[in-house]
């Protein structure tokens, strides 16, 4: 019935990947953002919003989560962007 939209939103869109390279798989992101963020097999955090490709948004009531997360690492890993990261559409 009252389906939440963005289009109104005063948030902006947010988008995040975690720099897979740089993760020390701490568990940082995990505490502050758990429906946000994974471990896979090896430790590493990824965004479970898009399997770590940062197309799709973060859900609006996740975005504080995203804050303490980003300003949570350690490593500086966790990136955020108010555009997609790479196109859902695009081929090489």
């Amino acid at each position: 019935m009252n389906e939440s939209k963005r289009v109104n939103s005063a948030e902006p869109l947010k988008f995040t990947i975690v720099n897979r390279d740089t993760c020390i798989s701490c568990g940082a992101c995990q505490m502050a953002a758990p429906d946000i963020f994974d471990a896979d097999d090896e430790g590493l955090a990824f965004s479970i919003i898009d399997n770590n490709q940062g197309i799709r948004p973060i859900p609006e009531e996740l975005l504080m989560d995203l804050d303490d997360a980003y300003e949570g690492c350690p490593t500086e890993s966790i990136q955020v962007s108010d555009v997609p990261f790479k196109t859902a559409s695009s081929k090489g």
